[in-house]
């Protein structure tokens, strides 16, 4: 199998494969991979803004980054998935402030921050800026931050027990369990603390990129939000994912938000 190097394309393809399952979820591991439904949604949509963020505005203003997403988030109407309403209101509505949210929409759009930053310390103040904007919920925080974290200490070449041992340490998360005891009883869930540390897990059991995504989906929640945050940390930890998987997605998306992330992914692994 062809591979290649990815940054925030490792969520961009975990969001895409997993959208076919977010309202239609599985335990079967072994589901069919490519299907002509599957697309990206909402949380790539997010996440290129948030890259666009960074790419753009050197002094990382809040104010800069809710104008990104609001006009990323007004200009297109996911293919699948869809904004919560919460989330919905808040972009139309510009005087609309933080809701106070603990969903994971906070950590789902995180990836860029994970990737984009060269101190652990700045990861995580720049993951509380991108949460706080919607998500100011000390739980929407804390699912951001951690992902944030895992993603750069993958990156940094960190062992998957100095990553577990650092996000229970620092965020209180259970990750002393594993997919085949968490998927029975799994269902679709929302919010940051019953999605983030289920994503985490999933890839501290995985083997590679893409058995992280299965592994991902197959607990049967908030499938494309699941494999989005999980494809970012292995995409980070083992350095490459399927070309063909890359390929394939990148092509379902508009020419400008290709093109931002393929700006993105230049700088990052230049």
């Amino acid at each position: 199998m062809m591979e290649r190097s990815a940054t925030i394309m490792g969520a961009i393809i975990g969001d895409t494969i997993g959208s076919t399952y977010e309202f239609n979820p599985t335990k079967d591991y072994n589901f069919p991979l490519y299907n002509d439904a599957m697309n990206y949604t909402d949380d790539s949509i997010m996440t290129i803004a948030v890259a666009d963020w960074i790419l753009k505005d050197e002094s990382l203003s809040p104010m800069k980054l809710v104008h990104t997403m609001r006009y990323y988030g007004n200009k297109y109407t996911p293919p699948k998935g869809g904004y919560g309403y919460l989330f919905s209101e808040w972009l139309r509505h510009p005087k609309m402030k933080a809701y106070n949210s603990w969903g994971n929409g906070s950590a789902m759009r995180i990836s860029s921050i994970g990737f984009g930053f060269p101190t652990l310390d700045k990861t995580l103040k720049v993951a509380e800026i991108s949460a706080a904007v919607t998500h100011n919920h000390p739980e929407g925080i804390k699912g951001a931050q951690a992902t944030a974290a895992a993603i750069f200490l993958a990156r940094k070449g960190e062992s998957k027990e100095t990553i577990r041992k650092y996000i229970t340490e620092t965020f209180g998360y259970n990750l002393n369990r594993t997919c085949e005891e968490i998927r029975p009883t799994y269902q679709f869930e929302a919010s940051c603390q019953e999605t983030v540390p289920q994503a985490i897990v999933a890839f501290l059991d995985s083997k590679d990129y893409l058995d992280a995504i299965r592994l991902g989906i197959s607990l049967g929640g908030d499938a494309d939000t699941i494999a989005a945050i999980t494809g970012a940390i292995a995409a980070a930890f083992y350095k490459k994912v399927p070309s063909e998987l890359y390929d394939r997605v990148l092509a379902k998306l508009p020419k400008d938000l290709e093109a931002i992330t393929l700006l993105f992914e230049a700088k990052v692994l230049a």
